[in-house]
């Protein structure tokens, strides 16, 4: 592996590492409660922190408290929700164990993180010359691809399916939070 991509390779890491510990301390604070949520609500849920950031982007003012990395962290987790929600059965139950829920979030990052460096390859870490504003951008319009999707009953002609969406995503986020902190 070539050593931008090995960089990229371990800075995923570390920030999925930190939001991974986040939603573990968030799922044992409230079980899998976000369970009983359609993709589309989740779809939306994730449209809202994604619609927010860009009102801080373009006010730059802040009166909640919770920052764009907040944001973009929880956009990452919701999108790893919705993942979830698209592989598990009907009839599986709302509540999941801790160690269950972990072990499918570490199975949809593991598939995400080798679409990341496959497009990576290919796209030449292109991702590092952009603005943090672009990863937005690029977030709220493949949220509008998504909602069209779902409105279609998950009916598609030649685009990639709902998952593929919330994939690019989870990596336009982590890119943005690898531009955000400089330590890594």
């Amino acid at each position: 592996m070539e050593a931008n991509a090995q960089l990229t390779s371990q800075q995923f890491d570390k920030v999925i590492q930190r939001c991974r510990e986040l939603f573990g301390k968030k799922t044992r604070d409230y079980g899998t409660a976000w369970r009983i949520l359609r993709t589309s609500s989740l779809t939306d849920q994730i449209f809202i922190k994604a619609q927010r950031i860009r009102t801080l982007e373009e006010k730059r003012e802040n009166k909640v408290g919770e920052g764009i990395a907040d944001e973009f962290t929880g956009i990452l987790n919701y999108s790893v929700m919705a993942l979830i929600q698209l592989s598990m059965e009907e009839k599986k139950p709302l509540e999941l164990a801790p160690s269950e829920v972990l072990s499918l979030y570490d199975r949809e990052i593991n598939v995400t993180k080798e679409l990341m460096m496959a497009k990576n390859h290919d796209y030449g870490e292109a991702w590092r010359e952009m603005r943090i504003s672009s990863f937005t951008d690029l977030i709220l319009q493949k949220l509008l691809r998504i909602k069209q999707i779902e409105d279609n009953a998950g009916k598609t002609i030649v685009s990639e399916g709902i998952d593929s969406g919330y994939r690019d995503i989870i990596n336009y986020a982590v890119f943005a939070l690898i531009k955000m902190d400089p330590c890594l």
